[in-house]
């Protein structure tokens, strides 16, 4: 007996209210695409004009819709779309009959169902055509945000990546067509906060800022949020704030910094925050962060400042900057078998990554890690030392990096006077040296209780790698980590984290015959 015009008026209003239910929940295409699988009684599909399956009940390319299903629905939309009709049934003979109607969408897409045995298909497709063509219009929509989002987070990423490597005009010009503009002097924040909440963090303090940061969430590491700031931004005045109208800002009228605002609104984070600097010495600025958000992990206020000094450069006379060129003159005179090989300057950008961030360069690099391991013994062989394995050898490439990029480097190489080659112990040895090195050790040296001074040395001896230090030290792991975090702490400077201290304190303990 066929239902009479009120149960099936009754029925299609269930259907439509099941259908608005649906619309409102996450993924909202996939669940409806499920339901009218499940109640005209057979595969329900979008499909495009050219016959590319779009999504189903389990998603896109969804392995529950049988190939044969997926292929006649394709068939049909493509024929539906030649003939520029707005429904259809098609199919039918040998294969099964396709439902097909169009959804109000650019380009054009269509609703299909395969082998239907509902005798009111017609019907139940129209209705829920209306609300599915806007529930995949809202997710195409959102597919673009993010990846626009995604093309604008790897874009900056990629400003900041040639900061680090000193193509400073290059990162001028992308940024001036992103938005903000790099300032000429800058502050580094690095900002310590969990992983699944870094966009949202990056957003507020964006926001906070007023659009006048350039914010990158750390492609090294992964609870890191980086932002340059001009030094003179300060957070909106606190009473315009609505945690501060709540009584929660420290006074109604005063502009708050920004690291303090951080902290405050965010509770989870630490923030290291760098000197003012210039904008080509971002490096500089980002390893001063990284040291003060070492010293941020333990303060009661959950942020610090730099306050050391990691300029080397006193370290070197004409004849320091020339034996940091002879260093890595193999390096510089490279050339490489192959066009695809890295030449001098890359292996260079490599060597310095490498010494910051150890393993995880490969991430900095946008290499795979083998790749990474390969350059490394490359650099090994080119140099004539294990820099992959001996701190010493570490501590050595890293001051001849620095040396080799200072911005007098060029004219003080020119000016040394002809002689003997120089050594390591050479440019250690000096005067100016001595008192760079004395400066260096004297918090330790000063702190309570003075096995702090001894714990880092043992820990240098030992390559920096903790367990060895431990057991020389007779201790436990935990025992020698906690040591050196409070020598993090007496030193205001990153031990156990990278950009690390390890260099500058083996060089300072080698130039007083300490180590």
């Amino acid at each position: 007996m066929p239902a009479s015009p009120s149960d099936v008026r009754a029925d299609r209003a269930d259907n439509v209210l099941a259908l608005a239910r649906l619309a409102s929940r996450r993924g909202a295409v996939r669940d409806m695409l499920g339901w009218l699988t499940r109640r005209a009684g057979g595969p329900a599909v979008l499909v495009g004009d050219t016959g590319r399956v779009l999504a189903g009940p389990g998603g896109e390319h969804d392995p529950a819709v049988a190939r044969p299903a997926a292929d006649a629905a394709a068939d049909a939309a493509v024929e539906l779309h030649r003939r520029g009709a707005p429904s259809a049934v098609l199919g039918g003979g040998e294969g099964p009959p396709v439902h097909l109607i169009a959804l109000d969408t650019d380009p054009s897409t269509y609703l299909a169902v395969i082998g239907p045995d509902d005798p009111h298909c017609g019907m139940l497709l129209a209705d829920a055509a209306r609300t599915l063509a806007l529930c995949w219009r809202l997710e195409q929509a959102e597919r673009a945000r993010r990846r626009i989002e995604s093309a604008e987070e790897h874009s900056r990423e990629a400003v900041l990546h040639l900061l680090m490597v000193g193509s400073v005009p290059a990162a001028q010009r992308i940024a001036g067509a992103l938005r903000p503009a790099l300032p000429a002097v800058v502050q580094m924040y690095v900002i310590e906060c969990p992983h699944p909440r870094r966009r949202e963090i990056a957003r507020r303090i964006d926001r906070e800022a007023g659009g006048a940061a350039w914010i990158v969430p750390c492609p090294v590491r992964p609870n890191h949020v980086l932002a340059l700031v001009p030094p003179e931004t300060t957070a909106p005045a606190a009473g315009t704030d609505p945690a501060a109208e709540a009584g929660d800002a420290p006074h109604p009228s005063l502009p708050e910094s920004l690291d303090l605002l951080i902290v405050r609104l965010v509770p989870e984070c630490r923030v290291g925050v760098s000197a003012a600097v210039a904008l080509r010495d971002t490096p500089t600025a980002y390893e001063q962060a990284v040291h003060a958000l070492a010293v941020a992990r333990n303060a009661p206020g959950r942020r610090a400042g730099f306050g050391g000094d990691v300029d080397v450069t006193v370290l070197a006379g004409p004849e320091g900057y020339l034996w940091a060129s002879e260093l890595l003159a193999p390096c510089l005179r490279y050339a490489p078998a192959r066009r695809a090989d890295p030449g001098p300057q890359e292996l260079l950008g490599t060597l310095g990554s490498w010494l910051s961030f150890g393993g995880a360069a490969s991430r900095h690099l946008k290499i795979h890690r083998n790749t990474l391991a390969a350059r490394m013994r490359h650099l090994d062989e080119l140099l004539g030392v294990e820099v992959s394995r001996s701190l010493a050898a570490q501590s050595a490439a890293w001051l001849a990096l620095r040396l080799h990029t200072a911005p007098q480097a060029a004219a003080a190489r020119a000016q040394a006077p002809p002689g003997p080659t120089a050594t390591l112990e050479t440019v250690l040895g000096t005067p100016a040296a001595g008192t760079w090195a004395r400066a260096q050790l004297r918090p330790l040296e000063q702190a309570r209780p003075a096995a702090g001074l001894e714990t880092v040395r043992t820990w240098l001896r030992a390559d920096a790698r903790l367990p060895a230090a431990a057991a020389a030290l007779g201790i436990s792991l935990p025992g020698a980590r906690k040591r050196l975090t409070r020598a993090e702490d007496v030193l205001g400077r990153s031990l156990l984290t990278a950009p690390s201290a390890k260099y500058e304190l083996w060089l300072a303990m080698r130039a007083l015959g300490s180590l």
